[in-house]
């Protein structure tokens, strides 16, 4: 699966099965988007590999320890590391092929904005649920 920034810059390849994805509705995610949501899914390692375009990727690391990776040209945002450096967070906006990618999560429900309607297809959680239980329910299969 391909996936690149808006000006095309930066390029990268995702290999190996792609989880679920969550739909995140805290007001960092929306600042950072400009939406109602970021979606998004995190994988291993190994998984992704850059293409082109490296040099271009800035960084906003803020004092909570959320963090934010973007295009310099474009400003599009990219992939990067989790916390724990463990995984990649991978914004879903950037893949090129998306049929087969499903919401199988809403986090931060309870903080969302008042404008945004949230599709009932999926679970929702208040917060961030344990990390493990979200884990297993991005890894789930889509018949489940």
């Amino acid at each position: 699966m391909q996936g690149k920034c808006l000006c095309g810059g930066v390029r990268f390849t995702l290999s190996g099965e792609i989880p679920n994805l969550y739909q995140c509705h805290c007001s960092l995610c929306r600042k950072v988007t400009g939406s109602s949501a970021n979606a998004a899914f995190r994988i291993d390692l190994a998984q992704l590999s850059w293409n082109s375009g490296e040099e271009l990727v800035q960084k906003y690391d803020s004092e909570s320890g959320f963090k934010s990776h973007f295009c310099s040209r474009c400003g599009s945002p990219l992939p990067n590391l989790t916390a724990a450096g463990s995984a990649w967070w991978v914004p879903v906006g950037l893949l090129e092929e998306t049929e087969e990618l499903r919401v199988a999560a809403h986090l931060f429900v309870g903080s969302r904005a008042a404008w945004d309607v949230i599709a009932s297809s999926a679970e929702h959680f208040d917060e961030m649920p344990d990390a493990a239980a979200l884990t297993d329910l991005l890894r789930r299969p889509a018949d489940q």
